[in-house]
């Protein structure tokens, strides 16, 4: 096993020494000058630190103070070697310092070190960023920003201030989270039972995003809950980790109807687009006007999970003029959670500032 190199905060010369065995022997710096045969301006220098303790002089000092020579060279070269180390430390700390300056610009810092991901020490922060974005360098960091900066690989909302820097930190610690969990294979056959338990999990309503996280799981699919950034209004990632699809979820909006949306969009991605090419990134964002196919095709997939054309032409024809009983004795018919079927209603009419006494919490 190595051995662990301590610096001293401040190197000792033997200088100091010295004046303590003076000072202990009750000596005038001139009377040991005077039995060194040596000027006390010579003398004082060394007792100064501003002259290093020679063999010769070493040699003296051993028949004046009964202090073998050895002692003092060593004593001499261990404050030779603590001050070439305090140099190359503060040289160390200016790197890190000047490093760090730069992650600064690139990085929202502090918003790292509120989740916990960074401690009070330079070197072990810029390693932990490192790791988080998956770069060797500082330059890679830096150009991974940069690349981020002129991609669109995410809705733009035309109503919410978006910073780009916070985006990719946030989807960054995604990835950095999923690369810790572990599921089971990815079962793609299975997609329409794991939504048909999903509706069971929605509809009851109790202890939802533990319950949803642990069945995923079960059919290989990681979830992980990261609140939000600053001006990132974030709904949902889905992108593939290692042998396995990764959704995220910032859970923002704390709506039952709204989770059970944003992750069976998010499914969507993970059947339509991901298994195709794993290389693909999704990070959805509320307020889009100007949705690409693959939004669409998962807003579509998302609805059609959730009720059924069919159900949903039903609910049209027999549950008119619209109120909250009919609501509830749809969802009750059919296993469908009433906020689900009223963030439908409130979707296709495009109105969601309608009235209603359905609670729409996330339990």
């Amino acid at each position: 096993m190595a051995t662990k190199v301590i610096t001293p905060f401040e190197a000792t010369h033997p200088g100091t020494v010295i004046l303590d065995e003076i000072n202990a022997r009750n000596i005038s710096k001139k009377e040991l000058a005077h039995k060194l045969g040596v000027l006390p301006t010579f003398l004082n220098e060394i007792l100064k630190g501003e002259r290093a303790v020679t063999p010769d002089f070493a040699i003296l000092l051993e028949k004046s103070l009964g202090i073998s020579s050895d002692y003092w060279m060593k004593f001499q070269n261990q404050y030779d070697i603590d001050i070439a180390r305090l140099k190359e430390k503060n040289v160390r700390e200016i790197e890190l310092s000047e490093t760090w300056n730069i992650i600064k610009e690139y990085v929202p810092v502090n918003q790292l070190k509120k989740l916990g991901y960074l401690s009070n020490t330079l070197e072990e922060n810029i390693a932990k960023i490192k790791s988080i974005y998956k770069v060797e360098t500082i330059d890679n960091l830096v150009n991974t920003v940069a690349e981020h900066r002129t991609l669109s690989f995410y809705r733009k909302s035309d109503k919410l201030q978006i910073n780009q820097v916070n985006m990719l930190a946030w989807s960054k610690i995604a990835e950095f989270e999923s690369d810790k969990i572990t599921v089971t294979e990815f079962q793609e056959s299975k997609i329409e039972l794991l939504k048909s338990e999903l509706q069971k999990i929605f509809f009851e309503n109790l202890d939802v995003k533990e319950r949803t996280r642990k069945l995923l799981g079960t059919f290989g699919i990681k979830l992980i809950y990261l609140d939000k950034f600053g001006k990132t209004p974030i709904d949902g990632f889905s992108f593939w980790s290692g042998n396995n699809p990764t959704i995220a979820l910032s859970v923002r909006h704390k709506r039952i109807d709204n989770y059970a949306f944003t992750l069976l969009h998010e499914i969507g991605h993970i059947e339509l687009h991901l298994k195709e090419n794993k290389k693909r990134r999704f990070v959805d964002i509320i307020g889009s006007k100007d949705k690409d196919i693959f939004e669409l095709q998962a807003d579509e997939y998302a609805q059609k999970s959730l009720i059924s054309d069919s159900k949903w032409k039903e609910f049209k024809e027999f549950f008119t003029p619209l109120n909250d009983d009919k609501i509830f004795e749809f969802g009750k018919k059919n296993k469908i959670h009433p906020a689900i079927i009223f963030g439908r209603v409130c979707w296709e009419m495009n109105c969601y500032a309608m009235k209603s006494k359905i609670d729409r919490s996330l339990n």
